[in-house]
């Protein structure tokens, strides 16, 4: 600066330099924070390689990806000497329910697996808890729905209300269908009508294979109703009361999994939101005194993405009443 240098531009050039520093310093504390995370969450892996009982949720809409399908594999495939699986699920795709009991039944020829229902395991939801060994729940959880949905909204009235027609061009009638911009055919609600029944038909077999049940005991089961655990005992539904401590106590006393082994949880890999980096950022930043910075963190971390279901449903749906 020269002597002729207006003390204006001074205080400025100083105010930037303090929001340099600022700044710099919260990213420091960003990387390290980041650090001590990944380096928890590596170490929290590594113990994975010594004897325990593996523990894996499945919890909200089910769509079977890969990466769940994956944690189940490698479970199967570690040191772990059994697999609880934690179930809060409403349901969700049935070829993605099919996914994850299959690769479960895949995973039980290795070692024990045990289902335990949290709130609830409803239609998707009991598919994958049926892939297990055992089946523990809550007295009070969710458990049944045993039926397929597929759903489509249909717009016509609304178009001709508003004076919008839309032409479609295909190869043939049943050709992207249903439609929701026209009138639904006998023809094509048939067609998805055998989807549905096919997929059911499924559903009930998986039942009454896994769960033992008669025809007469499965007709009382699969009209689509949800049972509480307590009603679902005697109905087979379920095979005991309980969560994850009956779960291990059942290992022990009927596979002769040690008592004494720790239950870990098994995570997906995810993006770096996923990993508590910026949960725990954004409290290093606040315990370092930058509110500022905390707030940017925490609202960060609040964004989320979701995806939709589609095609053929196997999920439980309350209906809203007024």
């Amino acid at each position: 600066m020269t002597p002729n240098t207006p003390v204006e531009t001074i205080l400025d050039r100083r105010q930037l330099r303090r929001k340099l520093t600022f700044w710099r310093l919260a990213a420091l504390g960003v990387g390290v924070v980041a650090l001590i995370a990944l380096a928890g969450r590596f170490g929290g892996e590594s113990s994975h390689l010594t004897p325990h009982i593996a523990r894996i949720e499945i919890k909200g809409l089910i769509a079977g990806d890969r990466d769940t399908l994956k944690l189940i594999d490698d479970a199967a495939k570690s040191k772990a000497s059994a697999l609880i699986v934690e179930i809060s699920s409403p349901g969700g795709t049935v070829t993605g329910s099919e996914h994850i009991f299959d690769a479960l039944r895949r995973a039980s020829e290795k070692k024990p697996v045990v289902a335990v229902v949290d709130s609830m395991a409803a239609s998707g939801g009991y598919i994958v808890a049926m892939g297990a060994d055992r089946i523990f729940a809550d007295a009070n959880s969710l458990v049944g729905s045993i039926g397929v949905l597929f759903q489509f909204p249909n717009v016509t009235k609304l178009l001709d209300n508003v004076g919008v027609k839309v032409e479609t061009i295909k190869s043939s009638p049943l050709k992207a269908s249903p439609n929701g911009f026209e009138p639904t055919s006998e023809a094509a609600r048939a067609a998805i009508d055998s989807l549905v029944v096919d997929s059911y038909s499924w559903f009930k077999g998986v039942v009454k294979e896994r769960r033992q049940m008669s025809d007469a005991e499965l007709a009382v089961v699969s009209d689509g109703r949800v049972f509480t655990a307590r009603q679902g005992l005697p109905l087979k539904l379920v095979d005991a009361f309980g969560g994850e401590r009956e779960a291990v106590a059942w290992l022990e006393e009927t596979r002769g999994i040690p008592k004494d082994l720790p239950v870990r949880k098994w995570e997906k890999p995810g993006p770096v939101n996923n990993l508590g980096l910026f949960s725990l950022a954004g409290e290093a930043a606040a315990a370092l005194g930058y509110p500022g910075v905390a707030d940017v963190v925490f609202r960060s971390e609040r964004v989320r993405s979701a995806s939709a279901l589609d095609g053929l449903l196997a999920i439980w749906q309350a209906e809203a009443h007024n």
